[in-house]
């Protein structure tokens, strides 16, 4: 053999070994990456190659799969009631992925999640039978939340002060996510992302805006718990109106003739007194007041239940005249509903925060449990005492007060209402909100909640919490309690 056929075999070698080496490398190393590429095909021909496991609500499944009409993926995703139930569920979309619970537990349900293999699944790479996901919702609180807030464009949720457990999330304009579960729906899906109202935005986690008044609970408990005030029928040192420190601006009240001057926490509560509360805020310092807001749970970054929420915030750098603002949380103070609902919660359950989650247990197709979410974990907010004054004062808020529309005949009803102003210079409507908790003697059984309506179409003096948030909460704590 010469010289030129035995260099042309070495290199041919060669080139056949880097070959082998590379098949080797990918098969090897790579190969989970590769089967993991959200590119893939594969994987979502797998995902919707038999039906999915569902999602549960009081036992009975608001999720379905049926057979795609054409292509190569098998089944597609249904929903009962979508509308209702889309700010819970989330989509589950052959073309646009998942979100929510669907993106959660998107291997519990459709069977990938290794928790469901068998041993022998295991060795066999068998796929194994989907799970389900059983949610905490109340269908009776869902319902009267969706109902109430109609067609405005807003969100309210139910919690279970003493287990932490979500009793109702809704968020208005809703869509039905079966309109976009197959992939021949881009005209929906189109339509859906180009909405200025954002239907698909989960706006009762996901889209903090300015809390308004129902934020003065936060500072009245820090002013409590500081030793600040010694009780809420305590007079304040609180001029009418605060002249903003270091400005030439006044902080006044909505109604120029309530008692506001030097008003206790219990009538500036009633009377949402801004001076009142904008000076505290001052007194207390920016430092304090953070520090109770990030107890309530402002602040937190990691906010699961189990889908995450945006964080709440209370800001870091203040000076006096925005601390006074974010006093009455205005300024760069922003809150969920989720969260106003928790400062309500932490009140009704005596000071204790109980962990808010949406999902009671994760189980298999057998029913045994895979993972669970304990109910009560809590955490202490407020001292027994503090929270006691602080529910107080809210029934007179709501028997009294700005509150009145969410009386409930013969149950213990405290509330907080909430204007908050929004654009520059306030030239948009503002936002109006109400939280409350409500505990019905006879049974024992509690709730709170919080309803935020950004835009309910009214004229701009025609907003407040008392005359739109608060007839859902009201809505809501009834079916809860019944």
């Amino acid at each position: 053999m010469n010289k030129t056929i035995r260099r042309a075999a070495g290199f041919t070698l060669l080139l056949v070994f880097a070959l082998l080496l590379r098949a080797t490398w990918v098969q090897a190393y790579e190969a989970k990456a590769l089967a993991d590429d959200t590119h893939n095909r594969r994987n979502t021909m797998e995902r919707y190659a038999r039906p999915l496991g569902d999602i549960v609500v009081a036992g009975s499944p608001v999720t379905g799969s049926k057979r795609s009409r054409s292509g190569d993926l098998r089944y597609q995703r249904t929903y009962k009631d979508g509308e209702l139930y889309a700010a819970v569920t989330g989509y589950g979309s052959q073309a646009y992925g998942a979100n929510q619970l669907e993106g959660v537990y998107a291997g519990v349900l459709d069977g990938t999640d290794p928790r469901l293999r068998d041993p022998l699944d295991a060795l066999t790479g068998k796929r194994a039978e989907p799970g389900d996901v059983l949610t905490t919702i109340d269908p009776a609180v869902q319902k009267a939340g969706f109902a109430a807030l109609g067609d405005t464009k807003g969100a309210a949720v139910a919690l279970d002060p003493r287990t932490g457990r979500v009793l109702g999330m809704v968020s208005t304009p809703s869509f039905d996510p079966s309109d976009i579960a197959g992939t021949t729906d881009g005209a929906a899906w189109k339509e859906l992302t180009g909405d200025a109202d954002k239907p698909l935005v989960n706006r009762a986690i996901r889209q903090p805006v300015a809390p308004g008044s129902t934020f003065k609970l936060v500072v009245a408990a820090a002013a409590l718990e500081d030793g600040l005030y010694g009780s809420v029928d305590e007079p304040t040192s609180s001029p009418n109106p605060y002249r903003l420190k270091g400005t030439v601006t006044d902080l006044r009240n909505e109604n120029p003739s309530a008692p506001c001057e030097n008003a206790s926490i219990r009538v500036a509560l009633q009377y949402s007194c801004n001076n009142v509360f904008g000076k505290m805020a001052v007194d207390l310092g920016r430092d304090k007041v953070r520090a109770m807001a990030e107890k309530f749970g402002f602040n937190d970054e990691r906010q699961d239940v189990p889908v995450r929420a945006y964080p709440s915030v209370y800001p870091s750098k203040t000076d006096d005249a925005q601390t006074a603002l974010s006093g009455i949380g205005q300024f760069d103070v922003t809150a969920t509903p989720l969260q106003i609902a928790m400062v309500s919660a932490a009140l009704a359950n005596d000071g204790l925060l109980a962990a808010p989650h949406m999902v009671s247990s994760v189980v298999d197709a057998d029913g045994d449990t895979l993972e669970s979410y304990e109910d009560g974990e809590t955490r202490r907010v407020v001292s027994s005492s503090t929270a006691a004054q602080l529910r107080s004062a809210m029934v007179t808020v709501v028997e009294e007060g700005t509150g009145s529309r969410a009386r409930i005949d013969g149950v213990e009803v405290g509330g907080k209402t909430g204007t908050a102003q929004r654009g520059v210079d306030n030239s948009e409507k503002p936002y109006a909100w109400f939280t409350s908790y409500a505990k019905d003697p006879r049974t024992g059984e509690q709730v709170a909640v919080a309803v935020l309506i950004e835009d309910s179409g009214a004229r701009r003096a025609e907003v407040s919490g008392n005359g739109l948030a608060a007839p859902v909460a009201r809505k809501m704590m009834a079916a809860a309690l019944e």
